[in-house]
C-alpha cells in the first residue's frame, strides 16, 4: 500500500447463513481511499454498505479478501489501527448519564489519551460542533442536530486520520444538514480522509471526490460524481407530471427521448436535446414539468432501479 492510500480493500467477500443457503452480502469488492479525499459508498438498503464499514473496522470478519488500514492488516491489527480512526455511526449512541463535555472526556479515554490532553482538546471540539453554550448540558437537552454534531465532534477526539461516517445526516432538517456539510468540508480542508455512506445524493455530489455504487454487495460503478453522470446519463432531464402526463409521454415523450421512464405519475425523459420536448410541452394542456441537468440521483436510479428496498 502506497503512502497516499490510507484504506485498501481487495476482493472482499462476506456471506451469512448455512452452507446450502448462503446469503452473499459482499461479493468480491475492491476499492481504495486516498489520503485527504472524501470517498462515498452508495447503494440501496441491503446493498452491503454498513457491512463494508464493519469489515473495514475489524468489527466483522470477512470470508476472504484483504483489508489494509493505516498500514495495518484488518482484522488482525484492527485494534491499533482504530487508534487513528474516528467513527460516526448511523444512530447517536451518546451516553445520557454524562454532560456534553463529559461525553468527549470519557470517549477520549477509550483511546488511552490522558485526561489533561482530552480536556485541552474539548474547547476546540465544542467550537467545531458549535456547542460551546451546551458544554454542561445533559444529552436529553439537545436537539437532534446538536446530538449529531456532538457525535461528529466525539469522533475527532483522538485527532484521527480517517473518519468513517455511516449516514451522518439522516433524520436532520435542512439547516442541520448544511451545518454538518460545512463541518465535513472543514475536515477535508485540514487533510482528513472521510469514508461516507449516505442515501442523500445531493450530499454525495457536494462532498465526495470519488464514489462507488454497490448493489447486492458488488461494485457496479466507481469514479468522480460528474464523470459518472456524464458516462451513464444523458445530459438533460425533463420530468413531466399532471393529469395528461402519461398520455403526453406515450404520444410524444417516448419518441423524442434517448431514454424514457415512468415512475408513478411522473414521466422522465432523458435527452441530450431537450428542445423538442419543451416545445411540445408548451402547447400541451394538463401537464407541468421540470427541466434540469442530470444529477447523481438519476445515475443511482438507473444503476440500481426504482423499486423499493427493505
Amino acid at each position: 500500500m502506497t503512502d497516499s492510500i490510507i484504506l485498501s480493500v481487495s476482493n472482499l467477500c462476506k456471506s451469512y447463513g448455512a452452507a446450502n443457503a448462503r446469503n452473499i452480502v459482499i461479493d468480491d469488492l475492491s476499492f481504495a481511499l486516498k489520503r485527504g479525499e472524501c470517498y462515498g459508498l452508495l447503494g440501496p438498503n441491503g446493498a452491503g454498505k454498513t457491512t463494508t464499514l464493519r469489515l473495514c473496522l475489524g468489527l466483522t470478519a470477512a470470508d476472504s479478501g484483504t483489508i489494509m488500514m493505516a498500514g495495518r492488516h484488518i482484522p488482525a491489527e484492527a485494534r491499533p489501527a482504530r487508534l487513528r480512526v474516528g467513527v460516526v455511526p448511523q444512530g447517536d449512541n451518546l451516553d445520557p448519564d454524562f454532560s456534553v463535555a463529559e461525553n468527549l472526556l470519557v470517549y477520549g479515554r477509550y483511546f488511552g489519551l490522558p485526561d489533561a490532553q482530552i480536556r485541552a482538546r474539548i474547547p476546540a471540539l465544542l467550537e467545531f460542533a458549535n456547542l460551546n453554550a451546551k458544554k454542561n448540558a445533559q444529552i436529553d437537552e439537545l436537539s437532534g442536530g446538536m446530538k449529531r454534531r456532538l457525535t461528529l465532534a466525539r469522533a475527532l477526539v483522538n485527532d484521527p486520520d480517517l473518519i468513517f461516517m455511516d449516514e451522518p445526516t439522516t433524520g436532520l432538517d435542512p439547516q442541520a444538514r448544511h451545518m454538518i456539510w460545512e463541518r465535513l468540508k472543514a475536515l477535508l480542508a485540514q487533510g482528513k480522509t472521510i469514508f461516507l455512506t449516505t442515501h442523500f445524493m445531493d450530499e454525495a455530489e457536494r462532498l465526495c471526490h470519488r464514489l462507488a455504487v454497490i448493489d447486492h454487495g458488488k461494485m457496479i460503478a466507481e469514479g468522480q460524481p460528474r464523470d459518472l453522470i456524464a458516462q451513464h446519463i444523458e445530459a438533460q432531464v425533463v420530468e413531466v407530471y399532471g393529469e395528461n402526463a402519461q398520455a403526453w409521454g406515450e404520444s410524444v415523450g417516448r419518441g423524442k427521448s434517448a431514454r424514457f421512464e415512468v415512475s408513478g405519475e411522473t414521466v422522465f425523459c432523458y435527452t441530450n436535446d431537450p428542445q423538442p420536448l419543451l416545445d411540445s410541452l408548451l402547447i400541451t394542456e394538463g401537464v407541468r414539468y421540470i427541466h434540469r441537468p442530470a444529477n447523481l440521483e438519476d445515475l443511482f436510479l438507473k444503476l440500481t432501479g426504482r423499486e423499493m428496498r427493505d
